[in-house]
């Protein structure tokens, strides 16, 4: 269950995340603490559950009437759904109804009748009568189309959920009838997400977590690089049971080699902080995996050879051969799991399902486990996680972000009082530094592809940022003293469109960080200026072209350069 700290530390985040929605769109609003929030709570929940961090595009997302009456200047109904998310690639389809509340209890649940809200806007895009869209904005009249065209085709590959979000401490974990007829009637999910899951997304750098294990001699294998190595690196079979207690969140169970109370374990939770330099960011839109969940309830003595295992590194790893040389003890100081991390959350999952399940399955099934201790080479421990995740179907850029050069960017624009966000849901290095910008790896890429001469480019897929176009744009053209002026013009970039009253988006922004490299004295106002004529007269002359098609074209681009004098 949530606690008042869980919802204290949420605030914290999303006090921060308002700074970066005010950033990315050039938002000065003068609204109390309660409302910034609560716009902050839309951005940074859709960031979580839809695994993406451009903040621009998460912020058309949100329909909700305030939200756009506040952030855009613009009437909007919403009715009942607050935001739509669009996923071509996984053709899923995410609705949202938000609910932020002020002050915490611990005893208050979720409302089953929030979901009902919500057919309010589903029957109106169903029908989607002549005339009905007419009082909403493009943007967002084109997305009501979608979903309709989507729940008007049953039989569609698309998958649609609905989720229901909220702040408070305890989350619907059971749909009565109605809302089990809800789903059925819509073909579509629903979902509770309240502060007890929500507080699991939250990366909140860790302090050191130490362990300890007791590994028969026979399980254990030692292995270092040469004879001369000061780190040890070993391969263990260990059991799950074990493996429960050494990543829950009580310092004295993790260090606890005889626990005779089975009870202690079987009330355990998982702490994130193992898992914060996961590659996948805290496993947190990792489902619960019910094929892992299945093999160690019927082939728990199977279950070392069907698992792929755990992979963790540790600051320093102690081995001692007890008396008898039977057992050995492991201490691990700083301990980090950075592959494994599904196995290890379902592991506690199956845990806290029932009861019988620590004493019946766990403490039969075992995991391969390596535990590796860095030495020598700078970002070594990073290098393993990268490494050893490499062959699983994962972001690109989660990949990434674990990288030498990912490491060096973040540390020097810290210097900066850049936040350098590696990571979906980090906002700096330090929580507790006050940072001038936020940027996150995927526009910082996209900055660089535009400076160096693609800026019609900047849409396009993430993964090329990160695969084919990573060496040229992160190593052989990066030059790391000019990273904090490139930030800082993007972001003045952004006030200055918004001052201008003029409707900004990545493509234009691009294009600006590409024309001040040929007009370095130029102003900014200029030079959107330029941008701006010339791309009202492009689509005058160009029919049925807009501006972000126009924009993202190498007809427009070429045109345009020689329209400046300039070779493309």
């Amino acid at each position: 269950m949530a606690t008042r700290h869980d919802y204290i530390i949420l605030n914290k985040k999303l006090d921060k995340y308002f700074k970066l929605l005010s950033d990315h769109l050039g938002l000065e609003l003068d609204i109390s603490e309660v409302e910034r929030r609560r716009l902050s709570f839309y951005i940074y929940i859709l960031e979580q559950v839809c695994n993406e961090s451009d903040i621009g595009k998460l912020a058309s997302c949100v329909i909700d009437t305030n939200f756009n009456k506040l952030v855009f200047e613009r009437a909007v109904d919403d009715c009942g759904v607050d935001a739509i998310y669009i996923d071509d690639e996984k053709l899923e389809l995410k609705l949202f109804n938000f609910k932020y509340r002020n002050s915490f209890n611990p005893d208050k649940n979720q409302k089953l009748n929030d979901n009902f809200i919500s057919t309010k806007f589903l029957n109106f895009a169903i029908k989607e009568r002549s005339g009905a869209l007419d009082k909403y904005p493009e943007d967002i009249k084109e997305k009501i189309r979608f979903v309709s065209s989507v729940l008007n085709r049953p039989n569609d590959d698309w998958k649609v959920e609905l989720y229901q979000v909220s702040n408070e401490a305890k989350e619907v974990k059971q749909m009565n009838y109605e809302l089990e007829s809800l789903a059925e009637m819509y073909a579509i999910g629903i979902n509770s997400l309240a502060l007890p899951t929500i507080s699991s997304f939250m990366t909140i750098r860790p302090e050191n977590i130490d362990a300890q294990l007791l590994i028969d001699k026979e399980a254990l294998m030692s292995y270092s690089e040469d004879n001369k190595a000061s780190a040890k690196s070993f391969i263990a079979r260990v059991k799950c049971s074990e493996i429960l207690r050494i990543t829950c969140n009580s310092h004295e169970l993790r260090n606890e080699l005889n626990i005779e109370d089975a009870d202690s374990l079987h009330s355990v939770n998982l702490d994130f902080g193992v898992l914060f330099d996961n590659v996948r960011g805290l496993v947190k839109r990792s489902k619960y995996n019910k094929n892992i969940a299945k093999t160690l309830k019927n082939d728990p003595k199977k279950f070392f050879m069907y698992n792929n295992g755990i992979t963790l590194i540790a600051e320093n790893i102690i081995s001692k051969t007890l008396a008898g040389k039977q057992w050995s003890k492991v201490k691990l100081n700083g301990l980090q799991v950075v592959n494994g991390g599904q196995t290890l959350r379902t592991i506690h999952e199956f845990n806290k399902e029932s009861p019988e399940n620590l004493e019946k399955y766990l403490y039969d099934a075992e995991v391969l486990v390596r535990m590796f201790m860095p030495d020598g080479e700078a970002n070594e421990a990073h290098k393993i996680a990268e490494y050893t995740n490499s062959q699983n179907p994962i972001k690109a850029v989660d990949l990434k972000s674990l990288s030498t050069e990912q490491i060096e960017i973040e540390r020097y624009l810290d210097e900066c009082d850049i936040a350098y966000a590696r990571k979906t849901g980090d906002t700096g290095p330090k929580d507790d530094k006050e940072y001038k910008h936020t940027i996150n790896m995927e526009t910082f890429a996209k900055l660089l592809k535009a400076k160096g001469g693609q800026p019609e480019k900047t849409t396009s897929s993430t993964r090329g940022l990160f695969e084919e176009n990573y060496r040229k744009l992160f190593i052989e053209d990066f030059d790391l003293s000019e990273a904090p002026k490139l930030i800082d013009s993007y972001f003045q970039i952004i006030r200055c469109y918004k001052q201008s009253k003029l409707n900004g988006n990545q493509l234009k922004y691009a294009y600006i960080i590409y024309l001040k490299e040929f007009f370095q004295n130029e102003k900014f106002e200029k030079l959107i200026d330029d941008l701006e004529t010339f791309l009202q007269n492009y689509i005058a002359e160009n029919d049925d072209v807009t501006a972000v098609k126009a924009l993202g074209s190498a007809q427009f681009k070429k045109q345009f350069m020689e329209h400046l004098g300039l070779t493309n």
